[in-house]
């Protein structure tokens, strides 16, 4: 199995080649890619050094799975050049999310519509992951009508520049910024750039991207905030559903969902937070209870590492998926 990590110097692709080598995924030759700038360098996996190479070159060598994760320019210029290859490629960015004729993978949810024919295979966004882990096996059941949602983001989502800026102001450094105004002690109500109707990407993300992977007829609506915080993403979710739910059903169902570890014990302060989700796999949820304001209504707490979870391990869970299924 020859694996290409495209970005593999960022801050996502050090985190795949990392979780890769966790899994023990079946590499029996990786192909480190990034710019220009960074080919000859080398990075380790599995205890040995891999030099680096270029775009054209990879597509070249002709690899089973791709696995992006380096801006959306890139992947679509790029990711059809790896499919024309015959490579699969499991892309990270927001490029082909919501292309009609690409697929949009959360494992847990939604990997059996995927067939050979998949060369382009779209990763959602890591709010999303994280939020519809925990939304499917309810909606499965009591079908949900409307969902509004409140995101804590960590400063992890944008990048090293925006972590080097946390740590700048927290030491009083002066330094490049990836934020407009200071991060630490605030909290910035702006995730991604503001489109025409007033909202960001980020918020509109999870609009569409939840129609797409669960059920167009569900309505969401979002605030997206970026908090100043390391290892993962919190989100306040309220959700409305078409039939009515006991909170002892929710918590057995959430209990036995796949990737999801309930964290819903206030007698002893036990509750999902991104300290304790940081570097781990799942997807946390707690804060269980109705909503009393309103009928057939639920409020929970959902947090997840945005770089594991929401990016590096759900595109190597599909690659396991493509491979367990003898699709690559």
């Amino acid at each position: 199995m020859k694996v290409a990590v495209v970005g593999a110097t960022g801050l996502v692709g050090t985190l795949m080649l990392k979780v890769l080598e966790e899994r023990n995924f079946p590499v029996t030759e990786l192909i480190p890619v990034a710019s220009e700038k960074s080919v000859g360098k080398t990075v380790v996996f599995k205890g040995a050094e891999y030099k680096i190479t270029g775009m054209a070159e990879a597509v070249a060598m002709k690899p089973q799975l791709a696995i992006f994760s380096a801006g959306g320019g890139t992947s679509l210029e790029w990711a059809p050049k790896f499919a024309e290859a015959g490579t699969t490629v499991v892309d990270n960015s927001s490029a082909w999310r919501m292309d009609p004729d690409k697929k949009l993978i959360i494992p847990e949810i939604n990997a059996s519509v995927l067939t050979k024919n998949d060369k382009v295979i779209a990763n959602p966004n890591c709010s999303t992951i994280q939020m519809l882990v925990v939304l499917a096996p309810l909606h499965k059941k009591y079908q949900i009508k409307r969902v509004v949602v409140s995101t804590y983001q960590s400063v992890t989502g944008t990048g090293v520049k925006a972590v080097n800026q946390m740590e700048n102001e927290r030491n009083n450094i002066e330094g490049e910024k990836a934020y407009p105004y200071r991060i630490d002690k605030n909290c910035i109500p702006q995730c991604d750039v503001f489109t025409d109707n007033g909202y960001t990407k980020e918020e509109l993300k999870l609009t569409n991207e939840t129609k797409k992977i669960l059920d167009p007829a569900i309505d969401v609506t979002a605030t997206a905030v970026r908090v100043p915080v390391t290892g993962g993403h919190s989100e306040a979710v309220n959700i409305e559903f078409e039939k009515d739910f006991e909170i002892s059903e929710i918590r057995q169902l959430l209990s036995n969902a796949p990737g999801v570890n309930l964290q819903d014990y206030i007698q002893e302060n036990i509750y999902p937070m991104p300290l304790f989700a940081n570097g781990k796999d799942d997807v946390f949820v707690g804060r269980i209870r109705k909503d009393f304001s309103r009928e057939k209504c639920l409020n929970l707490w959902i947090v997840a590492d945005n770089l594991r979870k929401g990016a590096a391990t759900n595109a190597v869970q599909i690659g396991e998926y493509l491979i367990k299924n003898g699709l690559v």
